[in-house]
């Protein structure tokens, strides 16, 4: 009996491993489909698609998962056709809800994230009824440590429009998107760790929720970021 239960305790342990490095499969792949689509399939020439493949390799996913993001990105897997389509809704306390789809079956899709703001005491709202709150901007997010004042000069001399500096552990960095590639190349010369670069939709105006409220928006974006098709979700939730 001891053996056994020490063997399922294994198989427990080896389950809840499996099922966070396929949680974390799952947004290293959208954040390089994402970088694709938005700045091509080129490596070299595409730094935000670079910086994505690296966090990829770092944890140590295959080559032909990450080619297979790229050509699902730029429209080169074969047999497979997607479509780009923006949803729009709310959530619990309505809070604003922006999310990216990239699917090969529209109704799949849309029928999936339906039913999740529904449990969640959300809502899935028309075209324009929630983007209107939100602008596009190219964002990095580069980790604190001795080369802070470069980092700030850098993105100051590279046309940031905002920089959060006041933050415990990272300088987030908002700049025009067609800006984000170039001053992303000028941050990668300094040698930090770049944690984050994409094109996202910003909120212009946030709301602020107590925790229990902020917890059950949390856990319906938990929900929507398990599904495959969506590949980004913004909110207007400070």
């Amino acid at each position: 009996m001891a053996g056994h239960s020490k063997w399922a305790n294994i198989k427990r342990r080896k389950s809840a491993v499996d099922a966070k490095r396929g949680a974390l499969f799952t947004k290293l792949v959208k954040d390089i489909v994402t970088a694709a689509k938005q700045g091509g399939g080129n490596i070299d020439a595409n730094p935000s698609l670079r910086l994505a493949v690296k966090k990829a390799r770092d944890n140590s996913m295959p080559m032909e998962n990450i080619q297979r993001a790229i050509d699902k990105a730029t429209g080169n897997l074969k047999g497979v056709t997607y479509e780009d389509i923006t949803y729009e809704g709310y959530g619990p306390h309505g809070v604003a809800i922006l999310m990216e789809v990239m699917t090969d079956n529209r109704n799949r899709t849309v029928s999936n994230i339906r039913s999740i703001l529904r449990k969640a005491g959300g809502n899935l709202g028309e075209s324009g009824s929630v983007s209107w709150m939100f602008e596009k901007k190219g964002v990095i997010v580069v980790e604190k440590g001795k080369k802070d004042d470069e980092v700030l000069e850098t993105a100051m001399e590279g046309e940031a429009e905002e920089i959060l500096d006041d933050l415990d552990d990272v300088i987030v960095i908002e700049t025009d998107p067609a800006n984000l590639n170039s001053l992303l190349n000028e941050l990668e010369k300094l040698d930090v760790n770049i944690l984050e670069s994409k094109v996202e939709m910003v909120a212009t105006n946030q709301i602020e929720l107590g925790d229990e409220e902020r917890e059950s928006v949390e856990k319906l974006i938990e929900k929507l970021e398990d599904d495959d098709d969506i590949q980004n979700i913004y909110t207007n939730l400070k």
